[in-house]
């Protein structure tokens, strides 16, 4: 998209109007292709959805929604007549030259989809246009999203400079990101730009960095095709656009894929980093430290290594040592060498079975054998400053099976600030503090037949990360009577006297557990 700022701005604006005009979006795209059509679509299968568009076209149907899902969802060819209909503002000239569609001199009829001899050219989409729709704390959201061409339209391997769209890991760190407004947020390697814009939803100012010239290109037309304009795109490498520069808020879906550094290996800017095994996520965690503002969060995503020597999430663990910030790992996966080798090869389209993919695979595994790996982590981190000077909370878990990330961040806020409220409370004054129970939390008494004691007592997280907590009768007690009335010590003195316990022992035994329950979000400060 090398275009004069000016021509490219009205072009992306005529663009914009087409796509409205045209109703693009994922509700308008379900009710055209039907259920059973959409779903086969999301798994890559479009015979289904083709089948709809076809028929439509035979009863004479076709208007230009259904040329916006051929040309970006489909990735079929279609004919100038279509090009006209679907964008009458643009054009087909406009549309060139944006980049936006290519054409050739393969005869296609645009209305009956079969040769003709009249008709002179046949236009492909040159870049993917995808409908994005979401739902967060401010409300219901809609939007646009330019990417490259993915694997099914290119046919076959993707060019290293790639620049992905809206994926699951765009989506996981959406969902998982801090939801609270601030003043100024940087968004780390943007890519197409979607956490850029997600973050401008709920801050005053964002500055989006990457290295790629084309990611920092289609960040650039994303915010003006979905009229944002507190979005500022600068290119360069990790923190260097924003030296000196301190943010409320960081959040980064770094390039952490850890490849080979060898011949012949594809190294893709959206996902590799350009440095040995995981090098890159650590000198994206330490840098977090440099640009936090005090009381300011990052968030990101990453791999880790787990070798001979050392447990992959220690190892996150000695990368925050130091640092002044609190930090909490969360490792969602666990992949041995050979199953992480396949994946990101499927992801740069090369398939098992052909010579590439061996090829590949070797030099995945002998990168891993060389340098003693024996499995990869992935998970989130979030770090925060904390405005006082304190010691640091810093805490690693694995949180393995289902979960939910969508609106995860509203718990990863409420979470973050509570730890931040007592970390620097001793037991006196944690004991002086009146607690809630949030408000998706259960208690539940299990029984054996015909005994009047409960043999187990789980404390149940409805939302969150879902935990369930095996608790104690005092624990329980404690969190059944926390309705911000009465203080931690107040309420175990009143369960000590019932269980006929000493009070200070019980109060001893119990403030370790308040804490835990803080840090999970099962408490919160009244």
């Amino acid at each position: 998209m090398r275009l004069n700022e000016g021509v490219k701005d009205a072009l992306i604006d005529l663009l914009r109007s087409d796509l409205d005009a045209g109703g693009y979006s994922t509700d308008a795209v379900a009710v055209r292709l039907g259920p059973a059509a959409e779903e086969a679509l999301g798994r890559e299968h479009t015979v289904p959805a083709a089948r709809v568009l076809d028929e439509r076209r035979d009863r004479g149907d076709r208007d230009a929604l259904d040329v916006l899902i051929d040309l970006f969802l489909l990735a079929r060819v279609v004919g100038r007549t279509d090009v006209d209909r679907a964008f009458p503002s643009l054009g087909a000239d406009g549309a060139r030259e944006l980049r936006l569609l290519s054409v050739s001199d393969t005869d296609t009829d645009s209305d009956t989809g079969r040769p003709a001899g009249t008709a002179p050219q046949s236009w492909t989409a040159a870049l993917d246009v995808h409908p994005y729709a979401f739902t967060d704390d401010a409300g219901d959201g809609h939007w646009w999203i330019l990417s490259d061409l993915g694997e099914r339209a290119v046919g076959g391997a993707l060019p290293e400079d790639h620049v992905l769209g809206v994926g699951g890991a765009s989506l996981t760190l959406a969902g998982i990101t801090v939801p609270t407004r601030v003043g100024s947020v940087l968004d780390l390697g943007t890519g197409c730009g979607i956490q850029a814009l997600h973050a401008s939803r709920t801050a005053d100012r964002v500055v989006a960095t990457d290295i790629s010239e084309r990611a920092v290109d289609l960040a650039r037309a994303n915010a003006r095709l979905n009229g944002i304009t507190t979005i500022e795109v600068r290119l360069g490498s990790l923190f260097d656009p924003v030296a000196g520069e301190r943010f409320d808020r960081i959040v980064t879906n770094p390039p952490f894929v850890i490849t080979p550094r060898s011949d012949g290996v594809p190294l893709y800017e959206y996902r590799d980093g350009g440095l040995v095994g995981d090098a890159l996520v650590e000198a994206v965690v330490r840098g977090c430290a440099e640009h936090l503002l005090p009381g300011g969060t990052a968030q990101m995503l990453g791999n880790w290594e787990y070798t001979r020597a050392s447990d992959g999430l220690s190892r996150v663990g000695r990368w925050v040592e130091g640092l002044g910030l609190d930090a909490w790992v969360v490792e969602r996966e666990h992949l041995d060498p050979a199953f992480y080798a396949e994946t990101w090869i499927r992801d740069g389209g090369t398939r098992p079975g052909t010579p590439d993919f061996d090829r590949l695979s070797n030099a995945w595994l002998d990168d891993f054998a060389e340098r003693g790996v024996t499995g990869v982590g992935f998970g989130f981190v979030t770090l925060h400053r904390p405005v006082d000077d304190r010691i640091p909370v810093v805490r690693l878990e694995r949180v393995t099976g289902s979960l939910e990330t969508a609106g995860l961040g509203t718990h990863v806020a409420r979470v973050v600030a509570a730890v931040d409220g007592v970390a620097a409370l001793t037991d006196d004054e944690l004991a002086s503090l009146a607690l809630v129970v949030a408000s998706d939390v259960t208690i539940e008494h299990h029984f054996v037949p015909g005994q009047d004691e409960p043999t187990a007592i789980l404390l149940r997280q409805g939302q969150g990360f879902r935990r369930a907590i095996s608790a104690g009768t005092a624990l329980a007690a404690l969190v059944g009577a926390s309705d911000g009335t009465l203080s931690v010590g107040a309420i175990v003195a009143a369960i000590a006297q019932l269980l006929e316990a000493d009070e200070d022992a019980l109060l001893a035994e119990t403030l370790p557990d308040a804490r835990r329950l803080i840090a999970d979000g099962l408490l919160l400060p009244a």
